[in-house]
């Protein structure tokens, strides 16, 4: 792809997207466009995913890339697993974030292009080798109230059977979150059509 036609994408997507990662792409249209060069000699496959950049390697996201107000960044999506002994990653969500690193840069100077092939061919290659960071088991919640109602009406005990354990899940913690009994019974009537009619607690959110 041309230099003219990269300039062009990017100012389309800027327009497209003011809200997305875009917002400030045309302060650093030029570093981003190095950046996007630098990327393209990887066998990395880009997309646009929340209104910028992300680069992808079978379907899983790799690395993306965007402009800020003080800085643009690359940021790896599993950059925790980075040796990063250039030290030049960070964590911009200490108490959120596990898994993603960024990488700031303030001005063309400062792009590296041979350091930056070094740590993205290492985030390929941790992708090949499947490396993640698993989700937490969730602690098991079980409700005694709704184990009583389900001996009582065997229809009901079949139907949250037929559940997956995540949607399970979900209806078991929404009972038991409750402080009351009161406000627990009051929440398994509620539920008890939605398991009859096979319809999850959070269904219509997704």
């Amino acid at each position: 792809m041309s230099l003219k036609k990269l300039k062009k994408t990017s100012k389309l997507e800027s327009q497209s997207d003011s809200k997305g990662l875009w917002k400030f792409s045309q302060k650093w249209e030029e570093e981003l466009l190095l950046l996007k060069s630098i990327i393209d000699k990887t066998e990395l496959t880009e997309t646009t995913k929340w209104g910028g950049p992300v680069y992808v390697f079978n379907k899983k996201n790799v690395i993306g890339l965007g402009g800020f107000k003080e800085y643009f960044a690359i940021w790896f999506f599993n950059g925790v697993f980075l040796k990063d002994e250039k030290k030049k990653l960070l964590n911009a969500q200490e108490d959120k974030t596990k898994s993603l690193r960024q990488w700031r840069f303030k001005s063309k100077e400062e792009v590296n292009e041979k350091e930056i092939l070094e740590y993205i061919r290492e985030a390929i290659e941790n992708e090949k080798q499947g490396k993640i960071i698993k989700p937490s088991k969730k602690e098991t919640i079980t409700s005694e109230l709704l184990d009583k109602e389900m001996i009582q009406n065997p229809d009901l005990k079949e139907a949250f059977e037929k559940f997956s354990p995540y949607k399970q899940y979900e209806f078991l913690e929404y009972i038991e979150t409750a402080k009351q009994e009161k406000t627990k019974l009051s929440r398994i009537e509620k539920v008890i059509p939605m398991i009859l009619g096979n319809i999850g607690l959070n269904d219509k959110y997704r």
